[in-house]
């Protein structure tokens, strides 16, 4: 027998996969939306077992909604109607309204709004007023029973055991969301409709696809987790405290089991714990998607006992002082991790669900799979779906319409740059000494529809630097980003350089010097305008101290040493700077030292992500992992660091070149010992 069915919240993520079960059924769906929002129905409806695949919801293009009309021009079963659920009886039409009474079997309340940073009175229009509406518009319609979506979240504070008949126990509510989810609970229970309530716990994506439409609850975790595992080795040990426990459950059991107790007879005033019933300590959260993303794990995690509890105390002391304050929101937002939800990420409340496991025993997903079956979905999905469409769509809006000068932008990774910034809408002006490339460079910006500038200059000539900064600020008023990547490099070991003192001072002359007279040009507008930002093209060498590489490395070094003291005293002005820990990247620059045609190395086109990403998110830094490991291994046993460096400098002989011999080409002595050392450390120039 076919049902017909009401449901709020129907575009929505939990919502959709609810319907999509329906629609497997055969049913007729009458699915509130927003005038405008019809086309969020437009989705694969699945099948008994959770798929995508099944009956087709209908085609967009013949939706229309109204006001006064009951559309039903769809050829598939699922009818959207115009509403609102902040508005009485939802907002549907009355003429609507008569059309549907004694039409509808099931009513179900899906509708809510979940957001920690939202305001109280939205959560109250949303989760109170809009069920107040629901039960209105189901009365009304002679529906036969009420189905309402809430949460774990009525149990507030409750410490201890909360069972499927417990509600109303005193307990206090950390925030408005649970305090408006256990308001609009107390609603569906006063009224005369029978009714059954469905308490899911923190829902994530789907445990087969991954799926997920946006980043909540323990997502709120990947960005740091991903952070992490740029900067360390997965064998990193990390420490952590553990918040304590969650539960954490996947769109398509919630789904699958409000659709499965919805049919069962006899169940009418009735809760259900939709809820996994295996303990979830958060650290352990943490870790399972630490292993889907390959990052370092929290090796040790402090208890909530006496140790961690004196690491809070003195944690909370501490933040109490400002420049603490400041230091820790200013750490918290280096890993994406927002404070105020940072609170609520531990339950206190253990969900007794022994009666709802019951009722499921015949249901096709009777309870969650393990988190460690289908973590590993979930992070690929955020970081292939959520991630990649954020990251582009906030190049856009970091990118559209700001001026960015790039020098040493006439090929490789400068000329990279340049073309996936003006791809992102940016207008870069481009800088270099040659002036062919640069016009070629910028004619393939323009044929492609993008808009460019391009001067030539003499980055070593502070003269020149100075008229480079006067002509363009003449032209567009200001610089919105300036990108260092202008650089030279001499490999050439100490003992060929006691008399080629002029190779530091040419090295030093150009990476530092240079840079920093473009930069100093380039700060006075910045702090006027109170924004602004620099990205300095550094290198892997900086963190590794490779050898053969003196004069590049120090001059690297010195802008670096720079960079941290300048970006503290513009901090307050609105500019902010970026250092890039650059590998080796297969470039012009790197070409004349033909041993380098035997290590691995990264493309322009990647180097330029790494600094387009800089643009984009405002790093502090932006390193390889090998590059930290240097960094830290350096700090931790800088003499055995130094016997690995000279074991590579007696494996990696000079250049011809550098010994000024005009001997045979390198690339013909590079030993297997040399090749070997060169795939294991991938990435520094040897």
């Amino acid at each position: 027998m076919s049902h017909t069915y009401f449901v709020t919240g129907g575009t929505g993520f939990l919502g959709r996969f609810v319907v999509s079960r329906l629609l497997a059924r055969g049913a007729t769906v009458y699915a509130l939306a927003r005038p405008g929002s019809e086309h969020r129905l437009d989705v694969d409806p699945g099948d008994d077992d959770g798929g995508r695949d099944g009956v087709c919801a209908g085609d967009a293009a013949g939706t229309q909604v109204q006001a006064g009309t009951l559309s039903e021009k769809r050829p598939g079963r699922l009818l959207p109607i115009a509403g609102d659920i902040t508005l009485p009886k939802l907002g549907v039409h009355p003429e609507q309204r008569e059309a549907l009474k004694g039409r509808i079997d099931f009513f179900l309340h899906v509708a809510a709004l979940y957001d920690l940073r939202g305001s109280e009175a939205d959560l109250h229009a949303a989760n109170v007023d809009g069920t107040r509406h629901a039960l209105e518009l189901c009365e009304e319609l002679g529906a036969g029973a009420f189905h309402h979506v809430s949460s774990v979240a009525v149990a507030g504070s409750h410490e201890g055991v909360f069972d499927e008949e417990m509600f109303d126990e005193g307990q206090t509510f950390p925030h408005a969301y649970h305090r408006t989810k256990f308001e609009a609970e107390g609603l569906v229970r006063r009224t005369k409709t029978p009714w059954r309530i469905y308490r899911p716990s923190i829902i994530v994506g789907h445990s087969e696809t991954g799926e997920i439409d946006k980043a909540d609850g323990p997502y709120h975790f990947f960005k740091a987790i991903q952070k992490t595992r740029s900067l360390l080795p997965q064998w990193f040990p990390l420490v952590g405290l553990e918040l304590g426990a969650t539960n954490l459950v996947p769109v398509d059991f919630v789904a699958g089991a409000i659709d499965f107790l919805v049919h069962r007879e006899g169940l009418d005033g009735r809760v259900f714990h939709l809820v996994d019933h295996r303990r979830q300590p958060v650290g352990e959260v943490i870790n399972a998607f630490a292993r889907a993303a390959h990052a370092p794990q929290l090796a040790v995690r402090l208890q909530p006992g006496a140790a961690g509890g004196l690491v809070r105390g003195l944690l909370t002391r501490a933040a109490k002082l400002p420049a603490v304050g400041d230091f820790g929101r200013e750490l918290l937002s280096e890993l994406s991790l927002a404070p105020e939800v940072l609170p609520h990420v531990a339950l206190k409340t253990r969900f007794d669900a022994r009666r709802t496991r019951r009722e499921l025993l015949g249901a096709p997903m009777p309870e969650p799979p393990p988190l460690d079956d289908y973590a590993w979905r979930l992070w690929d999905y955020w970081e292939r779906e959520l991630d990649a469409s954020a990251q582009r769509g906030s190049s856009e809006t970091a990118m559209a319409g700001q001026h960015v000068l790039i020098t040493g932008a006439s090929s490789g990774i400068g000329r990279a740059t340049a073309l996936q910034i003006a791809a992102a809408g940016g207008i870069p002006l481009l800088v270099a000494r040659s002036e062919d490339k640069l016009r070629e460079a910028c004619a393939e910006i323009e044929a492609a529809g993008g808009q460019a500038y391009f001067y030539t200059c003499d980055l070593s000539d502070f003269e020149a630097i100075d008229e480079l900064v006067d002509e363009v600020l003449a032209e567009h008023s200001h610089v919105d980003v300036l990108v260092n990547n202008a650089g030279r490099s001499i490999r050439r070991s100490v003992a060929l350089s006691y008399d080629r003192l002029h190779d530091y001072e040419r090295t030093i002359r150009l990476n530092y010097l240079g840079a920093v007279r473009l930069t100093m040009g380039l700060l006075p507008g910045m702090r006027a305008r109170r924004r602004g930002h620099v990205v300095n093209v550094s290198s892997i060498g900086v963190q590794f101290n490779p050898p053969r590489f003196s004069a590049y490395v120090a001059s690297k070094a010195a802008l670096d040493a720079w960079t941290r003291v300048a970006s503290s005293e513009t901090l307050g002005d609105g500019v902010s700077f970026s250092t890039i820990h650059m590998p080796l990247v297969r470039t012009p620059m790197i070409a004349p030292t033909r041993i380098y045609d035997a290590f691995p190395a990264i493309s322009p086109e990647e180097a330029a992500e790494l600094i387009c990403r800089a643009i984009r998110t405002k790093p502090k830094r932006i390193n390889t992992r090998l590059g930290t490991f240097g960094e830290v291994a350096y700090t931790l046993a800088p003499k055995a660091m130094d016997r690995l460096l000279h074991a590579a400098y007696r494996v990696f002989p000079d250049s011809p070149a550098a010994r000024g011999d005009g001997g045979p080409e390198l690339d013909e002595r590079v030993s297997a010992e040399a090749r070997a050392l060169a795939h294991v450390v991938r990435g520094v120039h040897w």
